[in-house]
């Protein structure tokens, strides 16, 4: 039986790794996707090359605030795979508006369209930075929010927007909550794509604070299975965390990046931190491991060389996103 899956933020990062992995070899060969992005900054066409053509896609250009067009392409569909999001931290503190725009309002489209239309699933793709920070042991699912940037407050919103739905609406939802991802095609503004490319050119980079706020990290691979599973398998009305198990101070982390690039800490250049940064983030993965049988298999040590190659091979895919002039912002 054929299913038919809307995949919003589809040109991005994890979407793009997502609507691949679907319609690469060994993907589930019943499943019919719509691609659905803004193509905002941060949505690169050049990121589903490897599907145009495929007889199981199509592209929708589009807004997910646009409540007309949702409402036609959801139209058909029998799943969503929600993954549009604004999710730089940094821009969130200089302009809170265009996330509270397309995390709230755009999953309230999202989410109506899809109780309109009876839709079977609707998978809410979010991040544990709506837990706040914590000072030591990993958060269950049924930790109480705490967001503390407008970004992450924009994301608990749209949980609580989409499980609201559940309850309400009866509409099957089923949350994710991921810790750090890193891997290819990341956008050139987030952490380890900054620093690699900042290294390759011979710059300094830039380490908030004292370098010693933690996060835990998780290959792109290992996320997309992760959605793959819970959208498959996963329970209506329940969230499920998504951890890498490698969890690593911003220092640690990179002092990895500085000895990949045969760099030393003379390339590094303390700045002052982030306002609001959480010190330490990590998740307690029980729930989706008993449950649904997964694990992240990509480690960490192999998954950051494999990303430095990546970007040391493909600087025609990242050095177009730099503003001329401009190191990565």
């Amino acid at each position: 039986m054929t299913t038919h899956l809307l995949v919003t933020g589809a040109a991005g990062f994890i979407g793009s790794q997502y609507v691949r992995t679907l319609l690469g070899p060994g993907g589930p060969p019943d499943v019919v996707v719509t691609a659905l992005d803004a193509l905002t900054y941060a949505g690169n066409p050049d990121n589903l090359a490897a599907v145009r053509g495929h007889p199981r896609y199509r592209f929708e250009r589009g807004d997910i605030c646009d409540a007309a067009l949702v409402d036609r392409v959801m139209a058909g569909q029998d799943q969503v795979v929600h993954l549009a999001a604004e999710s730089h931290v940094d821009r969130s503190l200089l302009d809170a508006s265009v996330f509270v725009r397309t995390n709230v309002h755009g999953t309230q489209t999202l989410l109506d369209a899809a109780t309109r239309h009876g839709v079977a699933s609707f998978v809410q793709v979010s991040t544990d930075e709506v837990y706040g920070s914590l000072e030591h042991g990993s958060w269950t699912e049924d930790e109480p929010l705490r967001p503390n940037s407008p970004y992450s407050a924009s994301k608990a919103s749209g949980d609580l927007l989409a499980l609201a739905h559940h309850v309400s609406h009866g509409l099957d939802v089923r949350v994710t909550r991921c810790s750090n991802n890193y891997g290819p095609r990341q956008f050139p503004e987030k952490l380890i794509p900054r620093f690699i490319t900042l290294l390759m050119d011979g710059h300094r980079v830039p380490l908030y604070g004292d370098g010693l706020n933690v996060r835990e990290w998780l290959h792109v691979d290992d996320h997309v299975r992760g959605i793959e599973a819970v959208r498959t398998r996963g329970r209506a009305g329940r969230v499920y965390n998504i951890g890498g198990g490698a969890t690593l101070s911003n220092k640690e982390l990179v002092g990895l990046l500085l000895e990949a690039a045969g760099a030393d800490w003379g390339s590094v250049e303390y700045v002052e931190d982030r306002k609001g940064h959480d010190r330490r983030y990590a998740v307690d993965s029980t729930r989706i491991q008993r449950e649904l049988g997964f694990a992240p298999a990509v480690d960490l040590a192999d998954g950051l060389a494999a990303t430095v190659a990546w970007y040391h091979k493909h600087r025609s895919w990242w050095e177009p996103l730099v503003p001329a002039g401009s190191l990565p912002a």
